[in-house]
């Protein structure tokens, strides 16, 4: 996909996205009120989905490709106070001659940076809190340019005692968080050495996910006046992107740190035929713990045919902007049509070498113990 013919874009107009070209409206039913079944899931069963007034016709956003810099452990608050600061001056220049925006996106890690050396202790140290001091910062920025601002980073959640998360957090245009979204699972067996990542996510403890917020946060769709949003850092998982899509999620905010796949993007935007937005770091001289061109950039937004409207084509901090024409899209867009009852039993009985719940009652303390932990639990022959 480096191939691709991209357009410089920091400083640009904002590109129009187009719309499914794909008329929905032949399978249109009678709106239905959401139903909840026994698991709490609030679904229709009619292809249409629940949504909220929509404040405009159209929404304009920015996806931020902005540098990735790890917080010292001697000088925690300066460097998650210099990094939120780097993220306010983008907001400034995301609302400047190109005019305001609707949305802001940042990725994974803007505030906290990333370190794979860091143990547990270590990037608990560096996690903020949710509210905290960064995001009333960044709340006064959203309610100064009415912007919604997207972002990732580590989380230290009182509710969790020691673990650590990873959480996309939503800001309302009112400076309200209105989202703290929880990584869904992480990928095993993709890291050199046999480490493995040793945030708690959803699957790692799903039963107490679920007795504390339901099924429905499980996947949770956010219904806004700018669109059914869904947030995720999780990539390769088209199934949770399937099950977002079902529920009504019509723009997929997706987050990265280091690398992503376009395939995965493009295809999550095809197959469900929604809007896609991918923000990954840019190269980062700042950050003397890792080589500034490592796997950095290549931001983007893609339409509901699996295109990129628009897509970076620096590896350096850039932002990349679009429109999305939410009113006309939804009007005609419903949930995807997947013939469940075809591969349902396939899915029944099927078990992931990794099953749900592993660190509810272990955590592991650094990338080495979760490898060597995790491997010790597979439900397949290593």
């Amino acid at each position: 996909m480096k191939g691709l013919d991209r357009r410089a874009l920091l400083g640009a107009g904002a590109g129009i996205a187009a719309a499914s070209a794909l008329d929905w409206t032949a399978f249109a039913a009678p709106a239905a009120a959401a139903e909840r079944g026994p698991n709490g899931i609030e679904m229709r069963s009619d292809g249409s989905y629940a949504t909220v007034p929509l404040a405009k016709e159209t929404i304009s956003l920015a996806v931020a490709q902005t540098r990735v810099v790890p917080v010292e452990l001697g000088n925690v608050a300066q460097g998650r106070r210099a990094n939120v600061q780097h993220m306010l001056d983008v907001i400034d220049m995301a609302n400047g001659f190109s005019g305001p925006k609707d949305l802001i996106q940042f990725h994974e890690f803007p505030i906290t940076g990333y370190r794979h050396v860091w143990n547990l202790e270590d990037a608990r140290k560096i996690a903020i809190e949710i509210p905290g001091e960064e995001t009333e910062l960044l709340a006064a920025k959203a309610r100064e340019y009415g912007s919604w601002i997207v972002f990732g980073s580590y989380v230290r959640d009182p509710d969790w005692p020691k673990r650590l998360l990873s959480i996309t957090t939503i800001i309302s245009d009112k400076g309200e968080i209105v989202a703290k979204d929880w990584k869904a699972r992480n990928l095993k067996g993709f890291f050199p050495g046999g480490r493995e990542l040793f945030t708690t996510t959803i699957y790692d403890v799903l039963d107490e996910y679920v007795e504390r917020y339901g099924w429905d946060h499980v996947v949770p769709v956010i219904r806004t006046p700018i669109g059914n949003l869904f947030t995720s850092s999780s990539q390769l998982e088209p199934e949770l992107f399937r099950a977002a899509a079902m529920k009504g999620a019509e723009i997929m905010l997706r987050t990265a740190s280091g690398n992503f796949n376009e395939i995965d993007i493009r295809a999550t935007s095809m197959y469900n035929r929604v809007y896609s937005t991918i923000a990954n770091n840019s190269a980062s001289p700042e950050n003397r713990y890792y080589l500034a061109d490592s796997n950095p950039g290549h931001v983007g937004i893609v339409g509901p045919d699996g295109e990129f409207i628009e897509q970076s084509e620096t590896d350096f901090e850039t932002l990349v902007y679009g429109r999305i024409p939410i009113a006309s899209f939804r009007a005609r867009h419903r949930q995807p049509i997947v013939h469940s009852e075809l591969v349902m039993p396939v899915f029944d009985k099927y078990r992931s070498p990794y099953g749900p719940n592993l660190i509810a009652d272990y955590q592991p303390t650094d990338t080495e113990d979760a490898g060597r932990y995790l491997r010790s639990k597979s439900r397949w022959p290593q």
